[in-house]
């Protein structure tokens, strides 16, 4: 069953993380795994580990996800959302270089990667945003 690209940015918007993927994934059939890391990836400038943390949590749980489990030394937070479908989205945060964390999130949508760009740039504007507002500190 292949769902079309606007029935895809419906859920989107509808959802915020709620992307689609589709049984013929064009990363695992010759499409390129290192396209689908450059908008799973963002880099930050601090090196606060511990904060990145609380805030990708906090984060997640706006959007409506479970927090299933953190590990803060692997720098790994995982997160279930259901709500009539189930979106898991694991996101590990590592140091870059002396002065940056990277954040990698990665996600499927009932049990398929999803690999639409946007549900990852609308979790990367929300992240950012709540780096703002842990800045400010505002809760």
């Amino acid at each position: 069953m292949r769902i079309s690209k606007y029935k895809c940015a419906l859920i989107v918007a509808a959802l915020l993380l709620g992307g689609c993927a589709t049984q013929n994934s064009h990363v695992f059939e010759g499409g390129s795994a290192v396209e689908l890391r450059s908008f799973q990836t963002r880099a930050f400038d601090t090196t606060d580990k511990h904060k990145m943390m609380r805030t990708i949590i906090a984060v997640l749980q706006d959007l409506g996800f479970i927090i299933d489990k953190t590990d803060e030394d692997l720098g790994m937070v995982t997160g279930t959302k259901l709500s009539g479908y189930q979106i898991r989205m694991t996101v590990i945060v590592q140091p870059r270089g002396d002065k940056q964390l990277a954040v990698r999130a990665s996600a499927i949508y009932n049990n398929n990667p999803i690999e639409d760009p946007l549900p990852y740039q609308d979790f990367f504007t929300a992240l950012e945003k709540g780096i703002f507002l842990t800045a400010q500190k505002v809760d």
